[in-house]
């Protein structure tokens, strides 16, 4: 039989509020934890001998970190114990992060005793049916992406300091006109109830940890214009004859174009974007919003055959994002160098999508030179090269001679020009010709993965050269 967490609800105020079935199984317990003792109900259970937690906000760098370790902690206790109590503010099914992480660790089984939440005084003071009003509940921290494309009601909770506040007030593109509501305190002694307008939220409140703010309207969602671009897209598809008629297909050669635009626009800048015209500052903002577009039009299309929408997509990048950069979001060592950080995306390229080569995941419809420089640069990432040793004389010497980051830019320049040249003096097709090439690479690096059972990779890099060797890539 697993050790048991009973998770208790303390409620949103003094120990008054705190039902008589939680304060039982307390009582109860061999060992209470509370989640922190910053709550009013906490005191008597403190000086009955509960151990806090809040020593973990204090030593984990995000609030991520400090659940987890929370959530350690007590299982490491009714592992112990057998059993234990864990006491949490307002409801353990309200906002509270660590309950969901509880219920999910299969070491203990976890008894859930509901509280009086901080909602029900809430909905008291403001004279509202939450139901009714299709009020919405959103933790002030995610407030920017929780509450993007909603115009309200809101009630945001977790608004504990000044910081936080200017967050949330900044997130709005347009300040609404109709005042706030700021409930500080519910069920104390100094409980507060006021109207505030949008801007004085972070110069007139004084946050903390038992504050929310009441939002009844929002002149304008947070992503107003994502949103009014989505909806325009889904206007154009359905009344616009030639919008009506395209499919993923049809508007794949309009997503090339307008990213080679994109680019000219970009090339258009110069040297020092920041000093550009204005017209060339326009003419990108331009561009790459007709790129934009392209997004949205097949996340429209994507919808209505029900596979997938544009909430999905930027919710598919943002994970791949944050799994891509172990050493922002996790506990990797920061890379040394951008090459390095290369490789590390490389590595987890294929270890994520499970590829069964090093040549996995490069489009064929990329031109021949683009494809080369992917593959030189997924060859590189495995220590491993492509081509052939550049000769001491000639354009390519000039391009390893040359020092600045825009002297090696013309002097490549003059390189492929100079390859060109000889192509048209030889009536060959250089596309063709690379194109050749590299499927001759693309061969070697087949035959050097058969014989090594598996993609070329970091690892086991001196037994893998070998094979490589014996299979004449070089």
């Amino acid at each position: 039989m697993r050790p048991v967490v009973d998770v208790v609800g303390l409620g949103p105020a003094g120990p008054e509020l705190t039902t008589p079935a939680a304060t039982e199984r307390l009582a109860d317990a061999p060992l209470v934890f509370l989640r922190t003792g910053r709550h009013p109900a906490a005191a008597p259970w403190i000086a009955a001998g509960a151990r806090t937690c809040d020593h973990h906000y204090e030593h984990q760098a995000t609030f991520a970190e400090t659940y987890a370790a929370i959530v350690e902690e007590v299982v490491g206790a009714a592992l112990a114990n057998g059993r234990v109590a864990y006491a949490v503010p307002g409801s353990p099914l309200v906002l509270e992060a660590t309950v969901p992480l509880l219920r999910a660790d299969p070491r203990v089984e976890v008894r859930v005793c509901a509280g009086m939440s901080f909602l029900d005084l809430a909905w008291e003071r403001l004279g509202i049916d939450p139901v009714a009003a299709h009020v919405r509940l959103v933790d002030a921290e995610r407030f920017a992406t929780d509450a993007a494309f909603d115009r309200g009601p809101l009630l945001v909770s977790h608004l504990w300091s000044k910081a936080v506040a200017s967050e949330v007030k900044l997130a709005v593109e347009e300040f609404p006109a109709t005042p706030v509501v700021a409930l500080q305190r519910l069920g104390l002694a100094d409980e507060s109830v006021r109207e505030l307008s949008w801007a004085e939220i972070d110069r007139e409140l004084e946050p903390d940890h038992l504050t929310c703010l009441y939002v009844p309207a929002l002149g304008a969602p947070v992503g107003a214009e994502l949103a009014a671009l989505d909806a325009l897209v889904r206007v154009l598809r359905a009344e616009c004859p030639w919008d009506a008629e395209q499919t993923h297909a049809s508007l794949a050669r309009h997503l090339i174009e307008e990213a080679h635009e994109a680019l000219d626009a970009i090339d258009g800048l110069g040297p020092e974007p920041a000093a550009a015209a204005p017209e060339r500052v326009a003419h990108l903002e331009e561009e790459l919003g007709d790129v934009l577009y392209q997004v949205f039009f097949h996340c429209v299309l994507a919808g209505e055959e029900g596979l997938f929408t544009l909430a999905d997509v930027a919710a598919r990048l943002s994970d791949k994002l944050v799994r891509r950069h172990p050493h922002v979001f996790g506990e990797g060592a920061a890379p040394a160098t951008s090459a390095s950080q290369e490789s590390s995306w490389e590595r987890l390229k294929q270890q994520e999508k499970g590829r069964t080569s090093l040549l996995a995941g490069i489009p064929a419809t990329l031109p021949a030179l683009a494809r080369a420089a992917k593959l030189e640069g997924r060859a590189r990432s495995v220590g491993l090269a492509l081509g052939v040793t550049a000769p001491e004389e000639g354009p390519l010497a000039a391009v390893l001679r040359a020092s600045g980051a825009l002297e090696r830019e013309e002097a490549l320049g003059a390189a492929l020009l100079e390859v060109a040249r000889r192509a048209a003096d030889a009536r060959l097709e250089p596309e063709q010709a690379l194109r050749r090439a590299l499927a001759a690479w693309e061969a070697a690096v087949a035959a050097a993965e058969e014989a090594a059972g598996g993609p070329l990779g970091a690892l086991e890099q001196r037994e893998r050269r070998a094979r490589w060797r014996d299979a004449g890539a070089g």
